[in-house]
């Protein structure tokens, strides 16, 4: 990876849609779903409550005639003000800008493995507004080290887990949570890239806030510069 740079790397690992969930699936039944502060629609929905957004996503999925939606990289969102555990009172440290990639669809879908990797860490994070269940892959691809993380599964999706385990292209590593689990959202897959994951375990900040967006921008990449959706 001397000459290009870590983005160009990361796409350059695919020449066509790689599924990262259920893959009966076709990219044809995707829709990108826009959930930023610019979208007025969103004004008159109850964010704060998982079953009124569960039931936009499913009412816009029916409306686009499509299976699942994805989208919300560096997506600036209203959607976490809600929570204390990104809401902060000064507008340079609130973390509302989106560092993953999300696929929206029904609790208890599979989650695809998109590169071979083996388990790096997992764990529960149970914050109102987080991950809930999460786990992190470790991938060597032409020695580059990087990593993919995986939020808002099952309990159970981690609970025979071990650190190591290797996991193929297509394997299924787990499936998505309902909101009783997955930090009380719509069920959802939160996919990241990360370069560096700076000392975590099991964990790795999704949102950003305006004074950090370059650095995290940098260490996580689109990540549907892989998926190509």
């Amino acid at each position: 990876m001397t000459n290009i740079s870590f983005p160009k790397f990361i796409q350059s690992l695919s020449h066509s849609f790689i599924p990262v969930i259920d893959s009966n699936f076709s990219k044809e039944q995707y829709t990108f779903i826009d959930l930023s502060i610019d979208n007025k629609k969103l004004e008159v929905v109850d964010v704060s409550s998982s079953k009124a957004f569960e039931e936009y996503v499913s009412t816009y999925l029916a409306l686009n005639e499509a299976k699942v939606a994805y989208g919300g990289y560096n997506e600036t969102r209203g959607i976490y003000n809600r929570s204390e555990h990104f809401n902060q009172q000064n507008p340079e440290t609130e973390r509302n800008i989106h560092l993953g990639l999300d696929v929206w669809c029904d609790a208890e879908t599979s989650v695809l493995v998109p590169l071979a990797g083996t388990v790096h860490s997992f764990q529960n994070n149970k914050n109102f507004g987080d991950y809930g269940p999460t786990i992190i892959l470790k991938h060597v691809v032409q020695d580059v080290i990087f990593y993919t993380l995986y939020g808002h599964l099952t309990v159970k999706s981690i609970e025979n887990l071990e650190i190591g385990k290797r996991f193929e292209i297509g394997d299924v590593l787990a499936t998505l949570g309902d909101a009783s689990v997955n930090g009380d959202y719509a069920p959802h897959l939160h996919f990241q890239i990360i370069k560096d994951l700076q000392g975590n375990i099991g964990d790795y900040p999704g949102v950003s806030n305006k004074r950090d967006l370059a650095h995290y921008l940098e260490n996580c990449p689109d990540p549907n510069l892989l998926l190509k959706i």
